[in-house]
């Protein structure tokens, strides 16, 4: 009679070792927790190279072409301080958008963002909400630039560089 089906009777055949199932959740986790953490040292908060990623959930698979930036991203190339003078602290940036049409490169809540073509163009600069939440922005009286003010009174002022032809 011939062997059934169901049994094998092969000496070769390998098996996975007899541990017990909570042995192999473990493991599980501990290689996840592992790769999760592996993940964060090369993309989180401590690798400036892809800060601009963090708002933008998705865009993590078009940065990995050749210095591509993600539509709709920016990133700071520059940035330059002087605290030579007391009480004052001149900073200048430089930042890098791929911006989609109809967009160029701004601010929005004091970080480099992709905004409105028209702001700047009719030069409302507020109307990007270049301020941090709970400060104030006003326009300087020529519209080279803009204020924003803190609750406790300390005033921040920005201006821009008129260098773009927008038409």
């Amino acid at each position: 009679m011939a062997p059934s089906p169901r049994r094998s009777s092969r000496k070769d055949a390998s098996t996975l070792p007899s541990m017990s199932s909570t042995f192999w959740a473990i493991m599980i986790l501990a290689s996840l927790l592992i790769a999760y953490c592996n993940y964060n040292s090369y993309f989180g908060a401590d690798n400036p190279q892809w800060l601009y990623m963090r708002h933008c959930p998705g865009c993590l698979q078009d940065a990995f072409e050749l210095g591509q930036l993600a539509a709709g991203t920016c990133e700071i190339v520059t940035l330059d301080r002087d605290s030579s003078q007391p009480r004052r602290t001149i900073a200048r940036q430089t930042a890098r958008c791929a911006c989609k049409k109809g967009q160029i490169a701004g601010t929005t809540r004091a970080r480099p963002a992709c905004v409105d073509a028209r702001i700047i163009k009719t030069k409302q600069w507020c109307e990007m909400l270049p301020c941090l939440e709970g400060e104030g922005c006003d326009l300087l009286i020529n519209k080279s630039g803009w204020t924003c003010t803190q609750p406790g009174g300390r005033i921040k002022t920005t201006t821009t560089e008129d260098q773009l032809d927008i038409s």
